[in-house]
């Protein structure tokens, strides 16, 4: 029988190896991998904070890993003031959110953007992210719009459920949904990362969601 085991070495080796050969990432930053008990903490400087973001979900792919702390530092070639870049921000998001951009506010401070405002739906919360990400000049960003529906959440839990089962990427019968109104907590036990990730945006897609309080635990 194969051992479902990994090591921190191994897992520490797999992370390098996912980063090294990612195509998004710019292969001349420093980016140093450390990991205990399966938590792996990114380190080191780039360029870009795009770099830093998909070093961080290239270490999430990876098989054993629990978490990813992320504590790599952006430093840029070139620095743009902070309302330039707000003025980007603001543009990205009526281009990319055209309906609901106005409930959208955007802070920037020391090129490190911060979301704030509330959305119907978790879709535009992380659509809304995903527009000003790659903005020239952001070292970060930090998304604290809340998502308040109009709609009836309904029955929640049986939605969720629903889309568990149907999901080809996650073991229904491991997860147990637990709904009060329009917050979701996940419980239960997955096998990888992605698993895990894949059951809390199944849980966010179902109409009525406000938060999803994802405990759910690795054990490959």
């Amino acid at each position: 029988m194969v051992s479902l085991f990994r090591t921190d070495s191994t897992i520490k080796r797999d992370v390098e190896d996912e980063i090294k050969y990612d195509p998004s990432i710019q292969h001349d930053e420093t980016i140093a991998v450390a990991v205990k008990d399966g938590i792996v903490t990114l380190s080191g400087v780039t360029k870009s904070y795009m770099d830093s973001y998909y070093a961080e979900k290239a270490a999430k792919r990876v098989s054993g890993v629990k978490a990813v702390a992320n504590e790599i530092q952006v430093k840029l070639s070139t620095e743009r003031l902070d309302p330039e870049i707000a003025e980007d921000a603001v543009k990205s998001l009526k281009r990319e959110l055209p309906s609901s951009a106005e409930k959208v506010k955007v802070v920037v401070k020391n090129g490190w953007l911060t979301l704030e405002g509330h959305v119907e739906w978790n879709f535009q919360k992380e659509w809304a992210e995903r527009a000003v990400r790659s903005i020239s000049g952001v070292k970060g960003v930090t998304n604290l719009i809340t998502v308040e529906p109009r709609v009836n959440p309904g029955d929640v839990k049986k939605k969720i459920e629903d889309a568990l089962v149907r999901s080809a990427q996650v073991d229904a019968q491991r997860v147990e949904v637990i709904a009060d109104g329009g917050k979701v907590t996940l419980k239960g036990t997955v096998r990888s990362w992605a698993e895990r990730q894949e059951a809390e945006r199944s849980a966010w897609a179902a109409p009525g969601v406000t938060s999803v309080d994802n405990q759910i635990r690795i054990l490959p």
